[in-house]
């Protein structure tokens, strides 16, 4: 029997694939058909910038559509009750004191769809968010990244409050 992929969100990232589907096959839908119909009101398809504008719009929506169809349908959502809050995994904030910085940094562990490096959310699966995994208060970290070698203590580690 093949094993069926499966990629992890904490309860907020699924509901934005599943609030963005939504948005795409509901509002989305009805205004890039609306842009569609005034296209083909211009007439003249042969040199329409704006119908083929409407159609390329129209494709990005469907396969974005099918995109998060996928993605929904190989997620596996972990339940946050189940783990400890003193213990870093997905769905932990974890404020940690970088050596290299001398100065604490926070982030957010999250599923590898739903990371934002650049706002502090750092996938399980990226190496800072690997090395992280299981570790506790203390803890002292050393992580191999593209950029050189990284060394972390574990400061704090707390349950990712919903921004929502």
């Amino acid at each position: 029997m093949e094993k069926k992929h499966t990629t992890k969100y904490t309860t907020e990232g699924y509901r934005e694939l599943v609030d963005e589907l939504n948005y795409l096959k509901g509002e989305k839908t009805e205004e890039v058909k609306n842009n569609l119909a005034y296209a083909r009101s211009l007439g003249d398809f042969s040199e329409n910038s704006e119908l083929d504008s409407a159609r390329d719009e129209q494709g990005r929506v469907a396969a974005r559509i099918l995109e998060l169809e996928d993605l929904i349908k190989k997620a596996e959502i972990i339940d946050e009750n189940d783990i400890k809050e003193d213990v870093v995994n997905l769905g932990s904030t974890v404020v940690v004191y970088d050596y290299d910085l001398e100065d604490t940094v926070e982030y957010a562990i999250v599923g590898t769809n739903e990371a934002d490096p650049m706002n502090g959310r750092i996938s399980d699966r990226s190496p800072i968010g690997a090395a992280l995994l299981a570790k506790t208060v203390g803890d002292e970290v050393t992580v191999s990244t593209p950029g050189g070698e990284l060394k972390f203590r574990i400061e704090r580690v707390e349950r990712t409050k919903n921004v929502n």
